[in-house]
């Protein structure tokens, strides 16, 4: 049975320009960090609040196919790749924390019928979700655009 998520990959551009950035920007701490061969480092960050979730830093590189390889790379460089949602105690207050770390924005903190929501990308491109979270109900959502 599974009890719980331990580890999310993140596709980065450059290992150690994300480590820093997850670790001196957001906030993360530094998990594993191992050489596994000459073509494969195992690199984790976590939250400190959220110790037992590990994301894992990783470049498309093999044993994924070259097509492969060359198609995520294009999506980075687009940025078309998903990130990962984190929760924040006040959207606002982060985005400008963020903001003036040089921390690029696609939008601005607005309100949802579920909080207050930004989004943003971090140093590969990957977009990610801030959510100040709040209670709602089904209701909530009727006649809202989301689009």
């Amino acid at each position: 049975m599974i009890t719980n998520t331990s580890l999310v990959s993140v596709w980065v551009k450059d290992i150690d320009e994300s480590l820093a950035f997850y670790t001196d920007v957001l906030g993360f701490e530094a998990g594993d960090d191992l050489q596994l061969g000459p073509d494969f480092r195992w690199c984790t960050v976590f939250h400190p609040k959220q110790p037992e979730i590990h994301l894992h830093l990783t470049t498309p590189s093999g044993p994924l196919p070259d097509y492969l390889i060359e198609a995520m790379r294009r999506a980075q460089d687009e940025g078309g790749l998903p990130g990962v949602g984190l929760d924040v105690d006040d959207c606002r207050a982060t985005y400008e924390e963020l903001k003036a770390k040089g921390v690029e924005f696609l939008q601005e903190p607005e309100d949802r019928p579920y909080g207050v929501e930004a989004l943003m990308r971090d140093n590969s491109g990957n977009w990610m979700v801030l959510v100040e979270k709040r209670d709602y109900t089904p209701e909530d959502f009727e006649g809202v655009d989301m689009g």
